[in-house]
């Protein structure tokens, strides 16, 4: 079994990412959980860049000691010495320095010849090593270079002193076989090669980079570079956490595993996205909010029974608490009763039936049910059973900028009849408040009203929170629906409801006493 190495590059790579600048204090509470996670190298940022970058990448090679650190350098004598004054405090102080090798960079970049370049290169590796325990030299965009002057350059970098080469795919254009015999093609034509360890570095272009670095593990890669949540320049590097999964659930394939705490992966994942403000879409490998997500009723019965099914990673494995069953159009009776248990919702066969049909009624109109969703069926429903509680049959509403909002309102009461009023107002919300207050045997002051959507789109349901004082009682409501309106009004009367059907137990207790 190999230990491939991992080298995180998630604050130099990743910060690169279009948007994302994170400042000191963010740069060094990332490195820590980085050390958390137990990376075994990481790259703080490119110390010639600015005095910032300098700084930044200094105070975290003082700070972090269970992994070395390093920087990035261009061939340039003089980002070298930036570098060496950065990290020559860390625990294990190494340099990340590279050089363009394809035709097109040499031709439109650097405008050198071959010689030249290999000239560079030998000049620069072999000055970082008189500084540097480890260096490690990066042929830019490998993958689009000439195999034998990337054979040539290499030996002669080895020779000059670098201890690591890293073959990138710098603009993610390989495909995973191609990158796999460059790492065949090299082990076999560089003389000096198993003096080094060789490093992937894949980029995610054509969405191939966790491919691509899995295939160069097959095909001798023994250190692999990434970022937490594949962020980074265009459409981003490795997976870093992909890449660890995959190699812990099928090592039986690999046979290779990293040292990273995989349950610091959740952990690790959250705080990079939230300092650096890329969301982690909900699809997205390991670490969505939907990787552990069931929501087809034959899946989460599946699932219910024996989790193999169809979860080939346990959850914990990544320091998540549990898998998630949502609840939605797709959802089985057996789920549904699930997840009312868990949640000490106590209903009889006959009610959890009846609720089953509400909730598919609403789950037709709302793309995931929550706990709180079911939480209100449940309360609505046994409200219902008791007959205490105003129930909406119907809202009209009349507004427009010249003239004065009036709405009708028809419920039906706690005796089944059914009462109907009108009234006006400043505002749609006010008169459909105001005329809801008529039809109700005391008065409701509205404390507090909140509003948001569900979902985006031109579709999204309204979800409305109220607060009201009714009958001497603060309670609190809330209603859904496809209209503003008529998410407001069942979010009054649920409130309303509420302090009722509590009188109600209240009463029922006293007289039982």
């Amino acid at each position: 079994m190999r230990t491939i190495k991992i080298f995180d590059t998630t604050l130099r790579d990743g910060e690169q990412s279009a948007g994302v600048n994170l400042n000191f204090s963010e740069k060094l509470e990332i490195a820590r959980q980085l050390e958390r996670l137990n990376v075994d190298i990481i790259e703080a940022g490119f110390p010639a860049a600015s005095k910032g970058d300098f700084a930044s990448v200094q105070k975290i090679a003082q700070t972090i000691k269970n992994c070395s650190v390093t920087g990035l350098a261009r061939a340039v004598i003089s980002d070298i010495d930036a570098a060496w004054g950065a990290l020559k405090d860390g625990a294990e102080p190494r340099i990340h320095t590279f050089l363009a090798t394809s035709p097109i960079h040499r031709q439109y970049k650097l405008k050198k010849t071959k010689e030249e370049v290999v000239e560079t290169a030998v000049e620069t590796v072999k000055y970082a090593a008189s500084k540097f325990p480890i260096v490690q030299w990066s042929a830019e965009d490998a993958s689009r270079t000439e195999l034998p002057f990337l054979a040539e350059i290499i030996e002669k970098v080895i020779q000059a002193g670098a201890r690591i080469i890293n073959i990138p795919d710098t603009v993610g254009y390989t495909t995973p076989q191609e990158y796999g015999e460059i790492f065949q093609y090299l082990i076999n034509h560089v003389p000096s090669i198993n003096k080094v360890s060789l490093s992937a570095h894949c980029h995610d272009d054509l969405g191939m980079a966790i491919a691509n670095s899995l295939s160069a593990i097959e095909n001798g890669a023994t250190q692999i570079e990434g970022t937490i949540n594949g962020i980074g320049e265009r459409a981003g590097n490795a997976a870093l956490e992909e890449l660890a999964v995959a190699l812990y659930i099928r090592n039986d394939h690999y046979q290779a595993s990293t040292r990273l705490n995989l349950q610091e992966i959740s952990r690790t994942s959250s705080l990079i996205s939230k300092l650096t403000g890329m969301v982690v879409p909900a699809n997205k490998a390991i670490v969505g909010r939907n990787a552990f997500a069931h929501e087809s009723g034959i899946h989460q019965d599946g699932v219910l029974k024996e989790k193999t099914t169809y979860e080939i990673i346990s959850p914990d494995l990544v320091g998540f608490q549990s898998n998630s069953m949502v609840l939605g159009k797709h959802s089985g009776r057996h789920a549904f009763k699930n997840r009312l248990m868990e949640l000490g919702l106590e209903v009889s066969d006959e009610e959890a039936n009846r609720l089953f049909t509400v909730f598919k009624d609403l789950a037709d109109r709302k793309k995931e049910m929550t706990d709180d969703d079911l939480a209100a069926i449940v309360l609505e429903e046994k409200l219902s059973k008791e007959q205490r509680f105003f129930d909406l049959i119907g809202i009209q509403i009349q507004y427009g900028t010249n003239s004065v909002p009036t709405a009708t309102v028809t419920l039906s009461g706690s005796n089944n009849e059914v009462i109907q009023e009108a009234g006006t107002g400043a505002g749609s919300i006010e008169a459909l408040y105001n005329t809801l207050e008529k039809c109700l045997n005391g008065t409701a002051n509205l404390l507090d009203y909140r509003i948001q959507s569900v979902g985006a789109g031109r579709d999204a349901l309204a979800q409305v929170y109220v607060k009201l004082n009714y009958g001497g009682m603060e309670t609190s409501g809330r209603g859904l629906a496809q209209d503003v309106l008529e998410a407001s009004s069942k979010a009054y009367l649920n409130a309303v409801n509420r302090v009722i059907y509590m009188k109600e137990k209240v009463q029922t207790a006293v007289e039982a006493k």
